[in-house]
């Protein structure tokens, strides 16, 4: 069978599990998994090179790291050290802990395996929660804090499990010299990253973006997202931890709500091929065979992870909070591959215990995208009040009860200028570096971006805003930005700026309500003025 007879069969089945997951609100990530055990079993796909596909696969992690990156510049990163650094060493510390202990004392396997094992399974699904976090809105709440300075640590704790593999599989190498090797090739990866981004990266987009080029800006994007992850992985780290430094460095400069936009679907399209290569690894003899123990298992191993963070996590704050990250957390994450293949082609790892973890990672990441959706509608059974807003809240956004101005040439400048007089709050958006660049000399809030895009219009705040003044030329361009408004929220205020009457007509179907006409009204005034000299007169 060719590559292309695989492809489309892989899409048919991807694309018809999922519309019928979807009618019962189930996470399509349920559905690609679902869609890579099918093929296994289904049809003959020895002859694919699992190695390229995996790669391939991983960089659906790379892009979700690059996007969290660009939600957490340094300045956030350090307002979250107490999360990420102390939340995170306790979650990965116990967890390891009791894991490595129960599998070596309960199981009877070694101490080195169950060290590995224990690492493994204390690992959560950045994939997973950070996605559907994002989509609810929840990544904002403080649980979605914990939840993320957790999985922000977990994510750079990959590095040293790794090199600990190494270690074991090679128990004469100098662990000292490894780790100074690793801090090393850390300094000089942070170094060059920092160098490009300090003094050549508002350079590089400056000679993009003046191109007018839509696809140049993506490839210039894509290149950067790639290169910081090739470059990381060149010095022995992951490619997802170069993407994440790569989007922190990019959050400091004004193009980073266009470029989260631009890059959503190939984090969305590699993150679903990610897990359908989940889906393949799945050996269905070892699983029926085990079954019983593997569901056994994954609820042992969701409930214990569960107490552990719930513990620790009420220490520091309250029951209701503690008891939605630890739900959020309470899954092995897909990293947890990357260690179980490392260690089994170590050979410290029994392809049988291989198999059967494997296959608990999937069952618990299914429960989780399930179940994930629903952790404040569960807790709330248990706690019945409101905790979060009693105890500092994290709003979704900087924008809030604002205007929004979509243009900021001439007339969204004087727009913006009357805003500030009546003392509104906005935010204009703009895809004009000279305009954009122009508004922050004047300290006007203004962003790089296509207003057309649903994921930047959410990005300020569009949800919460008194009204979208649209004050751009382009016929299509106001009509594409009338229409995702309206995909949002069809309620969502909007007052356009029209030159002509057949605007009217071809917005009719969008039911705009506040038009101004821009000849109209400079017809009123001229004539008005002039009335007003014959009066002199």
């Amino acid at each position: 069978m060719n590559l292309l007879a695989i492809i489309v069969i892989t899409l048919a089945i991807s694309l018809s599990l999922n519309l019928l997951l979807k009618r019962f609100h189930v996470s399509p990530i349920v559905g690609y998994i679902l869609t890579g055990a099918l093929i296994t079993i289904g049809f003959d796909f020895i002859n694919i090179d699992q190695h390229i596909l995996g790669e391939i696969a991983e960089f659906g992690i790379v892009f979700l790291m690059f996007t969290i990156g660009l939600e957490f510049s340094l300045h956030h990163l350090k307002s979250m050290k107490k999360e990420v650094f102390v939340y995170g060493t306790l979650q990965m510390f116990l967890s390891a802990a009791f894991f490595g202990f129960v599998s070596n004392t309960f199981f009877g396997i070694d101490t080195k395996t169950s060290i590995i094992i224990g690492t493994a399974l204390a690992l959560s699904s950045t994939a997973i929660v950070l996605k559907v976090l994002n989509e609810n809105g929840d990544i904002h709440r403080p649980y979605g804090r914990y939840s993320l300075g957790i999985l922000l640590f977990q994510d750079l704790a990959v590095i040293p499990i790794l090199l600990m593999i190494s270690f074991f599989a090679n128990p004469t190498a100098s662990i000292s010299n490894m780790l100074l090797d690793t801090l090393y090739s850390g300094i000089i990866v942070l170094f060059v990253m920092f160098i490009f981004g300090k003094y050549l990266l508002g350079y590089f987009f400056k000679l993009v973006t003046d191109s007018k080029t839509e696809e140049l800006f993506i490839a210039a994007v894509l290149l950067i997202v790639l290169s910081s992850a090739l470059l990381a992985h060149a010095f022995g780290f992951s490619y997802s931890l170069g993407a994440f430094f790569a989007g922190m460095m990019i959050a400091e400069t004004k193009y980073k709500y266009q470029i989260e936009a631009d890059l959503v679907p190939f984090r969305d399209l590699l993150l679903g091929l990610f897990f359908i290569s989940v889906g393949m690894q799945i050996n269905m003899d070892i699983v029926l065979d085990n079954f019983v123990s593997i569901i056994l298992l994954t609820i042992g191993i969701l409930l214990c992870k569960a107490v552990i963070i719930f513990a620790f996590v009420t220490i520091f704050s309250f029951a209701k909070r503690a008891m939605k990250t630890a739900l959020a957390l309470a899954q092995v994450g897909e990293f947890s591959f990357a260690v179980l293949a490392l260690a089994s082609s170590s050979n410290l790892l029994d392809d049988q215990i291989n198999q059967i973890l494997i296959a608990v990672v999937v069952v618990s990441l299914i429960f989780t995208s399930l179940a994930i959706r629903y952790v404040r509608a569960f807790t709330n059974i248990f706690f019945k009040h409101n905790s979060e807003i009693m105890h500092d809240p994290i709003v979704s956004t900087q924008f809030n009860h604002h205007v929004i101005v979509c243009g900021y040439s001439l007339l969204g400048q004087k727009i913006v200028k009357q805003l500030t007089k009546k003392g509104l709050s906005y935010v204009a958006i703009d895809q004009e570096r000279q305009h954009v660049q122009e508004g922050l000399d004047n300290h006007a809030s203004v962003m790089f971006g296509n207003a057309a895009s649903k994921h930047v219009l959410e990005s300020v705040g569009v949800k919460d805003c008194i009204a979208v003044i649209v004050a751009i030329d382009n016929d299509e361009k106001v009509r594409l930005i009338c229409e995702s408004i309206k995909s949002i929220n069809k309620d969502i205020p909007i007052v356009v700026k029209i030159s002509h009457k057949e605007q009217i007509e071809d917005l009719e179907d969008l039911e705009i309500k506040e038009y101004i006409n821009e000849n109209e009204s400079v017809a009123k005034l001229l004539v008005s003025k002039a009335m007003k000299c014959d009066l002199k007169h």
